[in-house]
């Protein structure tokens, strides 16, 4: 009777009682979260994306849970089963490998789980994922460089099991290919992706001997390790060695000189993302779809040539 209902209603005010909106979800076989796994938090790429994300997500009432496998494939697994056991309603994930945590993904996909891939994705599965061409935009970077005037480039390479570091890898040589430059094997170091390992990979150049005169490197963060050590070292940027590198966060603009990266749309990728898992949300078993969307090269001071008078 609404006599009752009104008394129900007043004494659960008068003791303060609020719904548990997790059992509430739950009732309803959904929970309006959606978890977001990200290799690292160090650099502003994951924030950018994330941003992206849940300006789309928050609009649709969804909220996001975040946790950061810190490129660990153990700590991903964890984090998969984790997002399973909070039971959000779909999972984006930016991975570690791609050679690892195949069996969880395939399982989760069977189990109709909603996932979307992004940037790092699992190389021959077939899955929702938004991307860019890592190995046209790498061809283009190296290419640059060339025509800049650089023949001795070294590559910084990330880790083999990343798939976008051998897509950029060989970008490389078949820019190198293409202007009749033999490849070096001395001139491609697997370097990692921190500014240590960018600094340690200059120092190891310099130990050796190898003679270059330009860097193009897996991510900014090598990039800028590299970069500081060359300078530390005397080296003039880029008069002596020109840098380049991929991922184009702001740290790229915060350098001297600027660094010249190709820069992916990161916000609008976190957008097309969050558009992607509320479609699989809506519709588990709907078609996958793979976006590629348009990397933009910023030729900035750490690559460009000083022209003489004459313009040569």
């Amino acid at each position: 009777r609404q006599e009752t209902k009104e008394r129900v209603l007043e004494t659960a005010k008068m003791l303060g009682y609020k719904p548990n909106p997790v059992a509430t979800n739950l009732k309803y076989g959904h929970t309006n979260t959606v978890g977001i796994i990200v290799p690292e938090m160090l650099t502003p790429f994951a924030s950018q994306v994330i941003s992206g994300i849940q300006s789309v997500l928050y609009a649709n009432g969804i909220k996001v849970i975040i946790a950061e496998s810190d490129e660990d494939p153990n700590k991903e697994r964890e984090n998969l089963q984790t997002m399973e056991r909070f039971m959000v309603d779909g999972i984006i994930i930016c991975l570690c490998s791609y050679k690892e945590n195949l069996d969880q993904y395939i399982r989760l996909q069977q189990a109709e789980m909603p996932m979307v891939f992004y940037d790092r994705i699992p190389y021959g599965m077939n899955v929702s994922q938004v991307i860019v061409d890592d190995y046209i935009k790498a061809f283009f970077l190296v290419e640059h460089l060339i025509r800049e005037g650089y023949r001795h480039i070294v590559h910084l390479q990330g880790p083999d099991d990343v798939y976008n570091s051998v897509e950029r890898a060989r970008g490389y040589k078949d820019a190198l290919v293409k202007f009749n430059i033999p490849f070096d094997k001395d001139r491609m170091l697997k370097a990692g992706l921190t500014f240590k390992d960018g600094a340690n990979a200059a120092d190891m150049l310099i130990e050796k001997g190898v003679s270059f005169d330009a860097i193009f490197a897996f991510t900014d963060t090598l990039a800028i390790g590299a970069m500081n050590r060359l300078r530390d070292l005397g080296k003039k940027i880029p008069e002596e060695i020109a840098i380049a590198s991929f991922s184009g966060t702001v740290l790229s603009t915060i350098v001297y000189p600027q660094l010249t990266t190709v820069e992916p749309p990161l916000q609008q990728m976190g957008k097309v993302v969050a558009e992607l898992i509320i479609e699989k949300i809506k519709e588990p078993l709907s078609p996958n779809r793979s976006i590629v969307l348009d990397a933009e090269i910023k030729l900035r001071a750490s690559s460009k040539k000083e022209k003489d008078s004459k313009g040569k």
